[in-house]
């Protein structure tokens, strides 16, 4: 985020200036809130911050000061949908708290966008988690019937083991202390 400071004297010429119609938005627009600086994160390797740099097309859904949606280009379903952080960060365990808090009304967003009464939202952390692209994306993927959208194969389910009630209680206790 900028570190703008909007002076007296600049918020007085703004204000003999324009009128106050138009002084307001001039005003939020330098305000650091409103105002951003490029994100000096960018991997310039990085499929997704190509498309948010513009040098790769996309068909975008949405876009607010810290997300961006568009279309996937291989889609499971009619509206797949990429939602990602103007910021590059490889895992949501490196994505500023600003942008996280962004982009899960941006997901609750495009998720009702498409349509769907059913759908998956799908994020994966690192390539043994199946992550493809290295920045946090959100796949919402809309499930329309039995054979599109995310089909696990008869049978397949997420896989699952009977755990001892202790061991959930000390599994818990770790966590806790992690927070």
């Amino acid at each position: 985020m900028s570190n703008l400071v909007i002076s007296a004297s600049f918020r007085k010429r703004i204000q003999s200036i324009y009128p106050p119609r138009n002084r307001r938005s001039i005003l939020h627009a330098l305000h650091p809130r409103y105002y951003t600086m490029p994100a000096t994160n960018e991997d310039s390797s990085c499929l997704f911050c190509k498309i948010l740099n513009g040098s790769i097309p996309c068909h975008k859904v949405y876009e607010t000061e810290h997300s961006f949606a568009f279309l996937d280009i291989m889609p499971t379903s009619e509206g797949h949908t990429q939602v990602i952080p103007k910021y590059h960060a490889e895992t949501i365990a490196n994505l500023p708290d600003e942008y996280l808090a962004d982009i899960g009304p941006v997901v609750k967003k495009v998720a009702l966008a498409t349509g769907a009464e059913a759908y998956n939202i799908v994020q994966n952390n690192g390539k043994l988690a199946f992550q493809h692209v290295p920045h946090v994306h959100f796949h919402v993927i809309p499930k329309p019937n039995e054979t599109e959208g995310l089909v696990l194969t008869l049978g397949q389910n997420w896989p699952q083991k009977k755990v001892d009630n202790d061991v959930l209680g000390t599994t818990c206790a770790k966590m806790k202390q992690r927070l």
